[in-house]
């Protein structure tokens, strides 16, 4: 069956620091398009910066990177690792505890970051590793 929904147009222009501790560019989610199981925003990690560990409770997300170079921390004492780099897509299964690292003192990481969850920030998690 057809809808006869308009498409939606978000133009974001500013931040907001998100629970991980990361500027990020809202884009598509609940609240700025009205979508029902989709979130799509803009990450940017500044030089040297990191996220707060954690994990997304439920919820699937892809994330391509578009400038830089970053090591993501991940497993249950984030002690495994990817690194990864402009041009990579990665994917992060539900519940998997991670912390993206921006490998760069001078240069920042921007990636798009989609997720099943239209309320981006509702499914983070805070992830404190037990050998933290």
């Amino acid at each position: 069956m057809m809808e006869n929904r308009p498409i939606v147009t978000v133009r974001t222009t500013s931040t907001t620091l998100t629970k991980q501790q990361l500027p990020n560019f809202e884009g598509i989610s609940a609240n700025t398009a009205g979508s029902k199981h989709l979130c799509m925003h803009i990450v940017v990690i500044p030089a040297g910066g990191k996220a707060v560990a954690h994990y997304h409770n439920g919820y699937e997300t892809a994330i391509y990177i578009v400038k830089g170079r970053a090591e993501t921390k991940y497993g249950e004492n984030l002690e495994q690792s990817s690194i990864n780099q402009a041009g990579d897509f990665l994917f992060i299964p539900p519940n998997v505890p991670h912390q993206p690292v921006n490998l760069s003192a001078t240069e920042e990481v921007i990636a798009v970051v989609a997720r099943n969850d239209p309320n981006e920030q509702e499914s983070v998690v805070i992830y404190k590793a037990p050998q933290q």
